[in-house]
């Protein structure tokens, strides 16, 4: 009996009218391989004649640092690949691509794809007609700490993408991505037979059907894969759970026992089965790997000691979200790449939803929100749901933002893994307010059937919302979906009377979209009004309903940039649109009040000692056009007071290279020498530009600044020159930045009474496929005029004095001790000390440095210097860097220099330089380059 049910279902699966895949996996857990024999059924169900057909070959994307994967790892400045063993990446290496009389076929990788490869057919396939191939090859697994995905320490592997699998084919013909390790193969449906030999005692998992286990020999079959999942562990970690006619497999980490997780999955399901339809296939698995591939953030960034949900909540988000994701990535017949956000926009929205029904008083901040003590802070105060718009608002307000309808490829890491799936939904979620949840939703729900069905896109799914309503909805394509134009809308003119109140809209951003308006009493909401189309000169009028505001968009159903312009009150006396209120530390944006932050401040320098203060600044988590920060403080050690003041009116150009202009004004007052201070005031204007290509990292800024500086005098200290001084400084700096490459020029002109000055710098770093990394720096500079005799405003070969206070020596005018040791990279970029290190005539160094194990490198420095009435002379030094984190943390130990054989000198410890990045600044950049 158990034949004949085998023989049915073999001839069924042979009757498929869709690309089959046999293969039989051998394993070798030592060197990470599996052994692969594959019989391919090709299915042409195009309407064209093929003379080639393309596989998809994913796992040869980690073979080498010059594959468009390594290029992606280096734009987001991962490390671990690019400085990784030939035993710690992947490869695959064919044997054979044959056809159904054995005879060797040309295969070929085309040029940009590695991870592709193209058979070249000997007879043209027609529509309709099928073709068979053997294939025989390699797969050498990548270490999964690069992607997830792979062999981890244990020896355990985890696999998606894994095996040779037919290209998606559209009417413009073969779909060719590479893996960017963003989830977005464009597989082909294909039916799946698979049979795992001898697993050595491991247990086999996957999505397939387990029709047969026999000792360590597995058979798994499944019809219309997109992707296999494939889980092979020493200590098997996944649970198997019945729902009705649905076995979930799950290894979903939650410190729960299995009844609760049980009751959990059951409740997910039920709400999937109910809002979006049966899930199609009898078996899904959710595994941990897919839940870190897409993490639900926001929800768990958090340490573990603080702990603001209860483990029965993070497990059920965590579930839903990554249940939602494979229920659409198994549904939707879509191009991942180009159609992300269609994903995107379901799962976020009906995440969303089930927060609302099921956890309408949940916070973002979870149970912290218990302390009354922290309800002043609307990070604390805000619903759950709030945050996605607060996350999605982050970049807008950076000018970061991109389409939701771009390739999901040409999105910064940020806006493809948080910011635009967030507006995604948030987007539907304005579109069920508007339209009404109810059309919206029976859109979701025919569009999910049609695509199961039928291959779509966004076209179709526009063409279903739009008959899903009465009600005009092109702007929602044309705004929302299509560009990343912006929605502010603001008062001009609000009248008022007892039972009626008239305003006038003005739209600051050019979306032209439905706007609703609220009316407030009370911190209650009296009266709604959708204004479908706005016109800045129509005067709207609606029954006052004894409101005493009025606010646009008050329930953030519109994810618009800027909600602090949205409200007027409407009662008879109030000196302040909004009051005033000062928050502690750090807070979110809460458009209802005009917010001031303080906090402690605590900085350090030789001369001051401790700089005690507080910082009175606007700066909340979201950049905003206006910012004021200002720290009045006290030195501990010259007890005196001191402090800082900035002043920057930001400029955002939406649709242009230039898109930022930032006005600005900043002053200090610190100690420059024990017995002395100074004041610096710098009026500047910066203009940034970059690349249309956000993620080439590619930024030009221009500075137009005039420097203000007054010394008190010092006995420390000597300078012939007066001690007040001003300085027109003009810099433009062009850098493009990754782990593997780095190119970066700099032009400096400096004018003042005294002398004028132009430089320039030229900055250049590659890593090798070897591992092997370089570094080279130019530097030139030269006087106009030079009216001076001291070598105060003179160029320096390793410390130069900066009279500008542009840069935070811990110790500016120390010439020995741990202060004098301190490295900048500036000017003639020098590590060792020597003598005559000035010259105030021009100056042209060479700093090269080549790293020979890992994050230790050689280092040599070269140079040429000319000062008055003296001959150009010339000077050298080497060493040892030690380059721990680029720019942040390094130490340089000189061996041979000008000085001589430094090793062999006293006071060797005196010779050694570091850098290190002590402000807060600079170490969130170390973080947040990889997002932005």
């Amino acid at each position: 009996m158990k034949l004949i049910n085998y023989i049915v279902l073999l001839c069924a699966f042979c009757a498929s009218a869709q690309h089959q895949s046999k293969l039989v996996v051998a394993i070798n857990y030592d060197n990470h391989s599996l052994y692969i024999n594959q019989e391919l059924t090709y299915f042409n169900q195009s309407k064209d004649t093929l003379s080639s057909i393309v596989l998809n070959d994913w796992n040869n994307a980690y073979s080498s640092n010059a594959t468009p994967l390594g290029a992606r790892f280096s734009d987001e400045f991962v490390r671990s690949f690019l400085f990784a063993s030939e035993k710690e990446r992947g490869s695959t290496t064919i044997n054979l691509i044959a056809d159904d009389s054995n005879v060797a076929l040309n295969w070929n990788r085309p040029d940009g794809f590695p991870d592709l490869i193209r058979i070249e057919l000997k007879n043209k396939l027609a529509p309709g007609e099928k073709a068979r191939f053997t294939l025989s090859y390699q797969l050498k697994l990548p270490d999964d700490k690069f992607t997830g995905y792979g062999y981890n320490s244990d020896g355990d592997l985890t696999l998606k993408n894994w095996f040779l699998t037919p290209a998606l084919y559209t009417d413009s013909g073969f779909v060719t991505y590479n893996n960017l390790n963003i989830d977005d193969a464009p597989n082909a449906l294909t039916d799946v037979d698979l049979i795992i030999t001898d697993s050595k005692g491991y247990s086999v998992i996957s999505d397939l059907i387990l029709e047969k286990k026999e000792n360590n020999n597995y058979h798994f079959v499944g019809k219309n894969q997109f992707s296999v999942h494939l889980f092979i562990q020493k200590k098997n970690t996944f649970l198997s759970f019945k729902n009705k006619d649905l076995d979930v497999t799950t290894n979903l980490e939650g410190k729960l026992d299995e009844i609760n997780k049980a009751l959990l999955i059951d409740k997910v399901i039920a709400y999937t089965e109910e809002n979006l339809g049966k899930y199609p296939k009898s078996k899904i698995t959710v595994s941990e790997s897919d839940y870190e591939q897409n993490p639900f953030y926001g929800l768990n960034q958090l340490p573990s000691f603080i702990n603001p949900f209860t483990e029965d909540y993070i497990y059920e988000m965590k579930f839903l979200k990554t249940y939602l994701n494979n229920y659409l990535k198994t549904t939707l017949k879509i191009d991942p790449r180009k159609d992300n956000w269609i994903f995107d926009a379901i799962q976020i929205y009906y995440l969303m939803k089930y927060s609302e029904e099921n956890y309408p008083n949940a916070k973002m901040m979870g149970s912290i929100y218990k302390f009354k003590i922290l309800h002043g802070y609307n990070l604390v105060s805000l619903d759950f749901n709030e945050q996605y718009s607060y996350f999605y608002m982050l970049m807008a307000r950076k000018n970061l933002d991109q389409p939701l309808g771009d390739p999901k490829n040409t999105l910064i890491k940020f806006n493809e893994k948080i910011a635009s799936k967030y507006k995604a939904g948030l987007s539907f979620k304005y579109l069920a307010d508007y339209i009404g949840a109810e059309n919206l939703e029976k859109a979701i729900a025919t569009y999910l059937e049609y695509s199961y069905k039928n291959s779509s896109d966004s076209e179709k799914l526009q063409s279903i919302l739009k008959a899903s309503t009465s009600k005009d909805i092109d702007w929602f394509f044309d705004t929302l979906i299509k560009t990343r134009k912006t929605i502010d809308y603001k008062f001009t003119s609000v009248k008022k009377t007892s039972d009626s109140v008239s305003f006038q809209i003005k739209n600051k951003s050019n979306a032209w979209v439905p706007i609703p308006v609220y009316g407030i009493k009370n911190k209650q909401i009296v009266f709604k009004e959708w204004i479908s189309k706005v016109k800045e000169d129509s005067i709207y009028t609606f029954k006052r309903e004894q409101a005493d505001k009025l606010v646009i968009n008050f329930q953030n159903i519109v994810p618009e940039f800027n909600r602090r312009n949205n409200w007027k009150n409407l009662k008879d006396f109030s000196l302040l649109n909004k009051p005033i209120k000062f928050t502690f530390m750090k807070d979110l944006e809460d458009p209802k009040f005009n917010q001031v932050l303080y906090l402690p401040s605590l900085e350090y320098n030789l001369y001051d000692g401790f700089i005690a203060g507080i910082c009175f600044h606007n700066k909340t988590l979201l950049d905003r056009p206006f910012n004021f920060d200002v720290t009045p403080s006290y030195s501990t050690t010259a007890k005196s007071f001191s402090g800082r003041f900035t002043f920057a009116l930001n400029q955002f150009n939406r649709e242009s290279n230039l898109y930022q202009i930032r006005y600005g004004l900043s002053g200090e007052n610190y100690h420059y020498a024990p017995d002395a201070f100074y004041k610096k005031i710098n009026p500047y204007v910066l203009f940034k530009l970059r690349d249309s290509d956000y993620r080439l990292n590619h930024y030009q800024n221009v500075l137009i600044r005039q420097v203000y500086l007054y010394r008190e005098p010092s006995n420390f200290v000597k300078s012939s020159l007066e001690e007040n001084y001003s300085i027109f400084n003009v810099r433009y700096s062009n850098v493009r930045n990754e782990v593997a490459k780095h190119f970066a020029y700099t032009t400096d002109l400096q004018l003042a009474s005294y002398f004028g000055k132009a430089s320039t710098s030229i900055s250049y770093r590659k890593l090798f496929n070897n591992n092997r990394q370089v570094n080279l720096r130019l530097y030139a500079g030269i006087f106009m005029y030079n009216k001076t005799d001291s070598n105060y405003f003179s160029f320096a070969l390793d410390r130069p004095t900066d009279y500008l206070f542009d840069y935070s020596y811990l110790g500016r005018n120390e010439s020995t001790g741990i202060y004098s040791q301190e490295f900048i990279q500036a000017e003639g970029g020098f590590k060792s000390k020597l003598n005559q290190p000035y010259a105030n005539s021009w100056i042209t160094t060479v700093n090269g440095s080549f790293n020979i194990w890992n994050w230790i490198e050689v280092y040599g420095d070269f140079g040429i210097l000319k000062s008055k009435e003296q001959d150009p002379h010339f000077k050298y030094d080497s060493g040892i860097r030690l380059n721990l984190v680029t720019d942040y943390f390094e130490l340089y130990f000189p061996i041979q220099s000008s000085n001589g054989l430094e090793l062999t000198q006293t006071k060797y410890s005196e010779k050694i330089r570091f850098v290190l990045a002590f402000s807060p600044q600079a170490l969130i950049g170390l973080f947040t380059r990889k997002w932005f």
